[in-house]
């Protein structure tokens, strides 16, 4: 059975992976702020015959990854795949304040770098390993401002950090969800986040380059990449009055 670190395990699609994945037996790593809730999702784990181990941690702080790693390790001797999940929105325009930005930058972009950087070496000394970074459709289509910004980054990271790693026995996988219904979204009759937690265990199973979940979101990536004119005038403003609206 494998070793899974998903970060932001407490609720939303974190949560779903970490109930989908436990379910096999494995033991999953739970990291998040809130620890009462991933007392929750342990508890569930392992009435379901996996194991938990919970590790309350902020990944805004540069530290956690150490920590994670090293709890995980002090733990289970080894390490096979990580769920960057872990994720905050913000204001779609670039009006948005240095908090907010920071927040998103801190959550969406450094966490994963660091997270990555201290669990690829031990899964090169393994010789194998997993690593599924959770996107957004977002991430190709320029509709949430720093938001935005910091998912196309990572979309980039993925491809760089799989090209990087090939020939190691590591894959790097990118799920990039569409409108789902999680804590970060305010609307009504959305696919909910076991979809995304599917589409991880899949990736996890036989990994892949990358995964657009619900598949009707392949259609508008690929008008907004060849007729960016037809994007330009949809999305016309919406960042704007959303901003305002907020305010």
């Amino acid at each position: 059975m494998a070793v899974i670190i998903v970060t932001g395990a407490s609720s939303g699609i974190g949560r779903a992976t970490a109930d989908r994945l436990g379910r096999t037996g494995n033991t999953i790593v739970l990291t998040a702020r809130r620890a009462a809730e991933l007392a929750e999702v342990a508890r569930r784990i392992e009435s379901n015959g996996g194991t938990a181990l919970v590790v309350p941690a902020d990944v805004r702080d540069p530290g956690t990854a150490g920590t994670l790693v090293d709890r995980t390790l002090a733990a289970t001797g080894r390490i096979d795949a990580l769920v960057n999940n872990a994720g905050v929105g913000g204001s779609p325009s670039v009006l948005a304040d240095d908090a907010e930005v920071d927040a998103m930058l801190d959550v969406n972009l450094r966490a994963p770098i660091r997270l990555m950087r201290a669990v690829v070496p031990i899964m090169r000394a393994q010789g194998a390993g997993s690593i599924v970074n959770i996107g957004s459709v977002a991430g190709e289509i320029g509709l949430a401002g720093v938001y935005s910004a910091t998912k196309f980054a990572l979309r980039g990271l993925t491809d760089s950090v799989r090209r990087e790693l090939a020939g190691t026995g590591i894959a790097v996988t990118l799920i990039e969800p569409g409108f789902i219904a999680t804590p970060l979204t305010r609307r009504t009759n959305l696919p909910g986040p076991e979809i995304v937690a599917d589409a991880v265990e899949k990736a996890l199973r036989r990994p892949r380059r990358r995964m657009v979940f619900p598949v009707k979101y392949r259609l508008a990536m690929t008008a907004a990449s060849t007729l960016p004119f037809l994007a330009d005038r949809i999305l016309a403003g919406r960042a704007a009055e959303r901003h305002e609206r907020g305010r």
